[in-house]
């Protein structure tokens, strides 16, 4: 923790039993948000989880709910950023269509923009719509970018059942990046993207078992892993966050 939360944490009390999140985003005040066990999902939102705080990675600022997904580690952000950007320069296709699956607040398609430039065709997918309401936000200096709300396998299946010629054309010299949560993305999501056979995928993984297991299944279907780079961003835990690069 930084030494400002450790402050925090030293001071904090709750009347009720569960945990306190403690967030120190970019502006340097630390919040201190309560997490009741017994909240419920008509348990109202306390307040200070819907403050909009702005965290600042490769000189841009990001929005997002303060109770909402932002890496734990305070470097971790802008190293996952600059680590995707490092596996897209010099293999991007400005004129392509990208995707930034399990997207958030649209932190690796920001990466993606940075490489393509300012007319990249990049569309952000996230399940949590106040995330994606951010994510637009976030996005929007780059003219071809959108957000959607959707489950990820749900938003593939619409896709390629309603997609042009034009766009599947786009896709197959495209990005995918994907960054699920620590199940993995699974055979479903894996199969469908394989169908749609994406030029080159970017996977970011917080759990080598579930990295490996979609691995294979990618590698059973022609996908190739160029490399895998390790980064310890849970210090101190067992965690090891990781990213594919994958070509067709």
């Amino acid at each position: 923790a930084t030494a400002a939360i450790a402050d925090a944490a030293r001071q904090a009390r709750s009347a009720a039993a569960g945990r306190l999140d403690f967030v120190h985003p970019a502006d340097g005040r630390v919040r201190v948000i309560p997490r009741p066990d017994a909240a419920t999902r008509r348990t109202p939102v306390d307040p200070a989880a819907r403050e909009v705080i702005d965290e600042r990675v490769g000189g841009r600022s990001f929005r997002l709910d303060a109770g909402g997904f932002w890496q734990v580690h305070r470097l971790a952000a802008a190293t996952l950023h600059d680590a995707v950007v490092s596996a897209t320069s010099g293999v991007l296709d400005p004129t392509a269509e990208h995707l930034d699956l399990y997207g958030g607040v649209g932190l690796l398609a920001a990466a993606l923009g940075s490489v393509g430039g300012e007319g990249t065709r990049v569309t952000s997918v996230e399940a949590d719509a106040r995330a994606t309401e951010h994510a637009g936000e976030n996005l929007a200096e780059w003219i071809g970018a959108r957000a959607e709300t959707s489950r990820v396998d749900r938003w593939l299946a619409a896709w390629d059942a309603g997609a042009s010629p034009a766009q599947r054309e786009r896709l197959s010299r495209g990005v995918v990046v994907l960054d699920p949560p620590r199940a993995g993305a699974g055979k479903e999501v894996v199969q469908r993207l394989v169908g749609l056979a994406p030029d080159r995928i970017v996977y970011v993984a917080c759990d080598p078992v579930a990295l490996a297991r979609d691995l294979g299944t990618f590698a059973e279907a022609g996908y190739r892993t160029d490399g895998i780079r390790a980064f310890d961003l849970f210090p101190h835990s067992h965690h090891v966050e990781a990213i594919a690069v994958l070509a067709r």
